[in-house]
């Protein structure tokens, strides 16, 4: 099978994987945009993590008068309600359903595997966390919003998967208020995500670095 190419980092260097994270990029990035938080985020001592940054496929995007660029599905519109392409979309997330199978295959339970993405791959993440078959340790959704909110077939397994999601409240690439809206969704559907908001645009500051580390930590900590 061909998996998404990806960056892989395991964290700390020669402890045995017990655990993976596995984390999209946004839209015009890479792999390799997030890979350089890993030894930030000062992850407790013997938690083994591998982490997959995949890179997305480049595709002409519509907002972006169809230049070609790394992207996890087209963005048809820029207004509050994100025009995008779902079924793009929900092929981004059966690729990532593939990395967890990999996972699993390479020895790391599923129980102790985090799916989580930034901006376009934080809508990915929703979308491939909550539909996967078998219990996963948590979703973490940065600066983005649940586009498929309104069609996502939920895997019942998943119903109590930990969710953190964190936004900037000057962000205007993706407004706070999709954030926010993303918290009132899940809620409605008894989840009971953290949401953590920071002074920033679309990005990610030191305190949310602190606060990542803190997540997956305790969220590792109290997977099987």
């Amino acid at each position: 099978m061909e998996y998404l190419p990806a960056v892989e980092i395991e964290y700390p260097k020669g402890e045995p994987v017990n655990a993976a994270i596995i984390w999209l990029h946004g839209l015009g990035a890479d792999g390799n945009d997030f890979a350089p938080i890993v030894p930030q985020l000062e992850l407790p001592a013997g938690l083994g993590v591998r982490f997959i940054f995949p890179h997305a496929p480049s595709i002409p995007v519509t907002i972006n008068n169809g230049f070609v660029m790394p992207a996890w599905y087209d963005i048809k519109q820029l207004d509050v309600d994100r025009h995008v392409d779902t079924d793009q979309l929900k092929q981004s997330a059966s690729w990532v359903h593939d990395l967890i199978d990999r996972e699993v295959a390479r020895g790391v339970p599923s129980e102790r595997i985090i799916v989580a993405g930034f901006s376009q791959g934080g809508a990915v993440s929703f979308e491939a966390a909550l539909t996967y078959p078998k219990t996963l340790a948590g979703i973490m959704a940065l600066s983005t919003y649940f586009a498929t909110a309104d069609s996502i077939e939920i895997n019942p397994i998943q119903n109590t998967i930990p969710v953190m999601i964190g936004h900037g409240s000057l962000d205007p690439v993706v407004a706070e208020a999709l954030g926010r809206k993303s918290v009132a969704t899940l809620q409605n559907l008894g989840f009971n995500p953290e949401y953590f908001v920071y002074t920033m645009e679309h990005a990610v500051c030191p305190q949310e670095i602190v606060d990542i580390g803190a997540w997956i930590g305790r969220t590792l900590s109290a997977a099987p």
